[in-house]
């Protein structure tokens, strides 16, 4: 198959990266140039096993240390500056930037990726500023001058080659900027070395490509498209037009928001063997989400737990959902069905990680009575919640809790007062 790419749509599309963000901000605090500093960013300085969020560019490449490293990888150098997050500070910063591009594009023509990436289209605003490449330059600059942080720009014909661009070249060119375009998909795209390193393949979805003896872009570019969407369903055709650089979307015209649920993931700080510990994380992981339910005037009657287990052990964990009796924003009764989640698939295995999700949201107003409970004793769980909801939003996270945070295993106290699960 090839694809005639005079008849695909063009639009001038950037993909913007801050180099390093969160040690950037750091260096630029510290008055120190991002790319001469010497800067790790993470979780918790006094904990051997706390992740690192980021490394300034210098670090990644003369030590190797790099975001998903442990603390105690870290060398002994006097050179390196090892600090704790300052999120308020990166959330504010990041403000910021989004307020320098919204004067490049209109609103409907940005789209905010993460805290530290974000796609333009700037197929409307070439007469303003110039073309695709000068836009480009503008906002480097412009951003480096206000806030003293370097980026790095992707751009291509459409948001798929722009993302590809920024993540395979220009994040490592000398002016930190690449173009990928439809023309040259077969010397950019199909050369990428790992099948990882394209946009929305996962190591999982790697092993199962392999397994069709897919190991490189260009292998997936000429495999059988039908094998592909019925080894893979939707996303293998998805991957295989990924391949020849085609994608039809527009970011002026976005998909309509999927289910709304709420959630919240906690990385833990060693591997929890003991079930009563793993348990105490949950409880305070479903406080937390219930409360943001009441908050909504909202009720859950579904429920999703992601369990993670240890790198040290061959299984990756699992993941599975159930429909509740009755929907509520109880957090005793959530806890109850999490717990019993658990407890059904958890075979003794190291957690590390931990994933709580509430979904199939309704109106708390037409929350089911349970027939089989009394009522009293639901009057008394939502009394409880709405006096610990008031006092919280009074006094702060840590001013009133459950006692099993008490226990050994308990997190809730240590991230009480967190950002984004970080030190503000």
């Amino acid at each position: 198959m090839s694809i005639d790419y005079t008849q695909m749509p063009r639009r001038d599309v950037l993909c913007i990266d801050v180099k390093s963000f969160f040690a950037s901000v750091e260096a630029v605090r510290r008055k120190i140039h991002p790319l001469g500093a010497y800067i790790v960013v993470v979780s918790n300085r006094n904990r051997p096993g706390s992740v690192v969020l980021a490394s300034s560019p210098k670090v990644k490449k003369e030590f190797g240390i790099k975001t998903g490293s442990r603390a105690f990888e870290i060398p002994n150098d006097r050179r390196l500056m090892i600090v704790e997050p300052s999120m308020s500070l990166y959330l504010k910063v990041n403000k910021m930037i989004i307020d320098i591009l919204k004067r490049f594009v209109s609103d409907e023509d940005l789209y905010i990726y993460s805290i530290d990436e974000a796609f333009l289209d700037v197929t409307a605003s070439r007469r303003l500023f110039g073309d695709k490449f000068e836009i480009a330059k503008k906002i480097q600059h412009t951003i480096f001058k206000e806030l003293k942080l370097v980026v790095t720009i992707g751009i291509g014909d459409n948001p798929l080659l722009a993302k590809l661009a920024l993540d395979n070249e220009a994040k490592n060119a000398p002016n930190g900027l690449a173009y990928w375009s439809y023309e040259r998909v077969q010397e950019t795209i199909w050369r990428i070395p790992e099948l990882t390193d394209m946009w929305g393949i996962s190591s999982g979805y790697k092993k199962r490509l392999n397994n069709m003896g897919i190991y490189k872009v260009y292998d997936l570019a000429h495999a059988d498209r039908f094998k592909l969407k019925s080894r893979l369903g939707v996303l293998g055709s998805q991957l295989y037009y990924h391949a020849w650089g085609v994608d039809y979307s527009v970011i002026s015209e976005r998909v309509g928001p999927r289910e709304k649920s709420y959630s919240k993931g906690q990385i833990l700080m060693r591997d929890y063997y003991v079930e009563q510990e793993i348990i105490v994380v949950i409880q305070e992981m479903v406080d937390e989400v219930a409360m943001r339910l009441r908050a909504h005037n909202s009720a859950a009657s579904g429920i999703a737990l992601g369990i993670s287990y240890s790198k040290d052990i061959e299984e990756r964990g699992f993941k599975h959902q159930m429909l509740l009796q009755r929907s509520t924003n109880s957090t005793k009764e959530l806890a109850v069905s999490f717990i019993q989640l658990f407890k059904r698939y958890w075979r003794g295995q190291p957690v590390r990680q931990i994933h709580v999700v509430c979904t199939k949201l309704g109106s708390d107003e037409y929350e089911q009575i349970n027939l089989f409970s009394a009522a009293e004793c639901d009057e008394k769980n939502h009394a409880i919640d709405a006096v610990m909801d008031t006092i919280r939003l009074r006094y702060g996270k840590d001013s009133i809790f459950r006692a099993h945070s008490l226990l050994r295993g308990g997190t809730f106290l240590r991230r009480a007062n967190h950002v984004g699960g970080h030190k503000g």
